[in-house]
């Protein structure tokens, strides 16, 4: 794709995003919806093969239907409010359609079928705008409609979510669908905490996209698209090997990494609202996640897989690839943890 026209349909994209963001008229939302829709299909099908041709109709197909029900779910809460705003007293019944088309948008389950087979038809690249771009329009409109959203739609989503985002990953080979397992079960805990603390769920956003996104740089960076091809990598890049290791426990969630941070302050935020079983099932099925970054880790840095040459650091050219934003990124996504208290005063 020729840069001009890669940028005017990534502007369109973020200008889509905005507008769904700062809109306070449901018919401009779901217009911005659909520019970022109709704009990211060419970004899926950057490089065209027949792979991200079909992941490109199974996302379109997906997000289209989320879209007619969303569209139902306007029409409803305006036939019984007459009015158009964004407020936070919606009708129950709209609530529920727009929960489960903002829900089929996000990929939680049981609506994620589509976000590992569309993530592992299209390019890194695209992967990365998918799961975490992507994710923040549907999140700031569950976000203004929070106070009205069903609880137990929404919990049992978010419960399936989690559970299945551990679930799917722990057999998986492809990195990219792996990163799909483990943004479905992000998706999930952020939606675990929305009807108590919004807020919260921002936070936990903003650390999921910065891991995420530091996370398929090294992947990028090392061009590596399996486990296999990861586990060659110890004599090519050892920094690399190694950062990618402390990347995975961090979104993982392991205490004295940045990933830590939203998992804690969840858990303790639902303890505060009188609900145990809910942060303990949370706690149990991050485990499952817990143990395919932990098979991540021990394929690419604890092990020295047999290699084609008989050297301990194997010669190569010098990397032309730019790593600008990696030293900031693997910072902000490894050492977040002691601001936690500001955050609490906050």
């Amino acid at each position: 794709m020729k840069p001009p026209i890669f940028t005017i349909i990534m502007l369109t994209v973020i200008l889509g995003t905005m507008i769904v963001m700062t809109a306070s008229h449901w018919l401009m939302v779901w217009i911005g919806f659909e520019m970022n829709l109709l704009a990211i299909i060419p970004i899926l099908m950057k490089k065209y093969n027949p792979r991200a041709m079909e992941a490109a109709t199974k996302y379109f197909l997906t997000q289209a239907t989320a879209s007619m029900i969303l569209m139902m779910g306007i029409i409803i809460n305006l036939l019984h409010s007459g009015q158009w705003t964004v407020s936070k007293d919606l009708n129950p019944m709209a609530s529920i359609m727009m929960t489960t088309a903002l829900a089929m948008k996000l990929g939680l389950a049981p609506f994620h079928f589509w976000v590992p087979e569309v993530t592992q038809g299209i390019s890194m690249s695209s992967g990365l705008i998918l799961l975490t771009w992507q994710k923040i329009a549907p999140l700031s409109i569950l976000y203004q409609i929070s106070p009205t959203i069903n609880p137990n739609l929404l919990l049992t989503m978010s419960i399936m979510s989690v559970t299945i985002g551990g679930w799917g990953g722990l057999n998986q080979t492809q990195l990219r669908k792996i990163m799909a397992y483990s943004s479905i079960a992000h998706m999930g805990w952020m939606t675990a905490i929305m009807m108590y603390n919004p807020t919260m769920m921002i936070l936990n956003l903003v650390i999921y996209i910065i891991m995420t996104l530091t996370t398929f740089m090294l992947f990028m960076h090392n061009s590596t698209t399996t486990t296999s091809s990861l586990s060659q990598t110890w004599n090519k890049t050892p920094l690399i090997t190694s950062l990618i290791l402390v990347l995975m426990m961090s979104l993982g969630g392991l205490p004295p990494l940045s990933g830590f941070m939203p998992k804690w302050m969840i858990i303790q935020e639902l303890t505060k609202n009188e609900m145990i079983m809910m942060p303990t099932l949370l706690a149990m099925t991050a485990l499952l996640n817990l143990y395919f970054y932990m098979r991540l880790t021990y394929t690419t840095a604890l092990t020295m897989f047999p290699s084609n040459n008989s050297m301990k650091m194997k010669w190569r050219f010098e990397c032309t690839k730019k790593t600008t934003f990696l030293p900031p990124l693997i910072v902000m996504s490894t050492m977040l943890l002691p601001l936690t208290p500001m955050l609490f005063i906050l």
